[in-house]
């Protein structure tokens, strides 16, 4: 799964907070009597102005911008629900024969998987004496890798570990879902074959750390177990259209988290050729799954653009949230260690705010974002713009926050991590 390579990382500062598409049908305006009923009057509809006070006033506009809130959030349920349709689910239902035929087959058979053991020392393969002197060379090499490269590993490792969240989410999905656990549906294959082989990516990044002895793994395995009881957020549960474009850009930030570690502890990194490759492995299964769910997805453009593109926009105005937006060290709350992580991620080049806006690019070339034409409403239009400017937007922001850096000429922060035994890490927080 995704590194939230997440996502766009500073959720506050980089992203612009904007309102969800009008529910179809356009914008409803409040009722004469519910926009009396909104603002503080004197009884009779008059609103009443005390200049002596500007408690009132205050406590006035708070109460509307709260009421206006509240509407935003019944719009927002209002929309995403409205993918619930039966016509709109159909769509789905009519599409599976083609997810038999351009979808599993991206899955690989057990017998021609690759399996952990392949990628790190294996005692009854080695002996005794081979497996121990495999396992310094393996220590050798790990201790050449830096710090802040070692955080970052734990964070993919973590999130590739959280997987019983992850088919759990697919399954909430209307008419994909498994729902006896062992359904022949070409949906429900996929899922479990999809969870079978990310299960493998947790399990070898957990034993090489196991056999590096870097890290404190009593600490790691509680972050693990934290970040699976905390859940993820997930918008729009239940929408297929929603879901599928998640998990699309998802894939893709994975691979390119796993792919830039790999580079950077390999060869012409820090030396660790083990971990590259096991990294590069990871990334190339991820990269195979980027594929499936982008093919979904364009699917869905193809039956239903209108859908589709307000879909994505959706989800873009949301961010892409990945599941280590929750994760935790159990010293600090998720959102403030968690920034503290994608500073770190940053400063060492796994993932960043480029990489967020290269994969929206990406995406909205393979779906044709820009070239929609027919069959668009309004809104459709509306969230195609929107998707359009998207990426110059996150460019801007980029540039911004350099020049604010850069002004700012802040210092770096020691930040002890317990993961690596609370050797401290040196980096500018925002």
């Amino acid at each position: 799964m995704a590194l939230t390579a997440a996502t766009l990382f500073r959720c506050g500062g980089y992203y612009p907070s904007c309102k969800p598409n009008a529910p179809a049908g356009g914008y409803r305006p409040p009722t004469k009597a519910a926009a009396a009923a909104a603002v503080a009057g004197n009884g009779n509809g008059v609103l009443a102005i005390n200049r002596s006070s500007r408690s009132t006033a205050t406590a006035s506009r708070e109460s509307m911008a709260g009421r206006r809130q509240e509407m935003d959030i019944v719009d927002e349920e209002e929309e995403w629900r409205s993918y619930l349709a039966p016509e709109r689910l159909e769509v789905l239902r009519e599409i599976e024969p083609w997810v038999e035929e351009n979808v599993l087959p991206l899955l690989k058979p057990v017998e021609a998987s690759w399996q952990p053991s392949d990628l790190l020392p294996d005692p009854a393969a080695l002996g005794s004496d081979g497996f121990h002197a495999a396992c310094l060379e393996l220590r050798k090499r790990a201790a050449g890798v830096p710090d802040e490269l070692l955080v970052c590993l734990v964070a993919n490792m973590v999130t590739e570990e959280a997987l019983p969240m992850y088919p759990s989410g697919l399954n909430r999905l209307e008419v994909v879902r498994d729902t006896t656990g062992a359904d022949a549906t070409a949906w429900a294959r996929w899922i479990r074959g999809w969870s079978a082989e990310e299960n493998r990516h947790g399990d070898v990044l957990n034993r090489y750390m196991h056999l590096s002895g870097r890290f404190d793994m009593r600490e790691v395995e509680r972050t693990v177990q934290r970040l699976i009881r905390d859940g993820m957020t997930v918008h729009a549960p239940a929408s297929p259209f929603h879901g599928f474009a998640y998990v699309a850009f998802q894939e893709r930030a994975t691979a390119i988290a796993h792919g830039n570690t790999a580079r950077l502890v390999g060869a012409r990194g820090a030396g660790d050729a083990a971990l590259a490759r096991i990294c590069g492995t990871v990334a190339a299964d991820e990269k195979r799954h980027e594929a499936a769910y982008t093919r979904i997805m364009g699917k869905l453009f193809e039956a239903d653009p209108d859908a589709a593109v307000r879909a994505m926009a959706y989800m873009m105005r949301r961010r892409i949230d990945m599941p280590t937006a929750f994760i935790n060290d159990g010293r600090h709350s998720s959102g403030d260690f968690y920034a503290r992580f994608i500073a770190i991620a940053e400063k060492a080049g796994t993932y960043t705010l480029s990489d967020y806006r290269c994969i929206l690019e990406h995406l909205m070339r393979q779906w044709r974002v820009e070239e929609l034409t027919a069959g668009l409403s309004s809104d459709g239009r509306h969230a195609q713009d929107y998707l359009c400017a998207l990426p110059h937007k996150i460019k801007r922001m980029e540039e911004k926050a350099h020049d604010r850096a850069v002004k700012a000429k802040k210092k770096p922060t020691l930040i002890p991590i317990n993961w690596i035994f609370d050797r401290p890490i040196s980096v500018v927080v925002p």
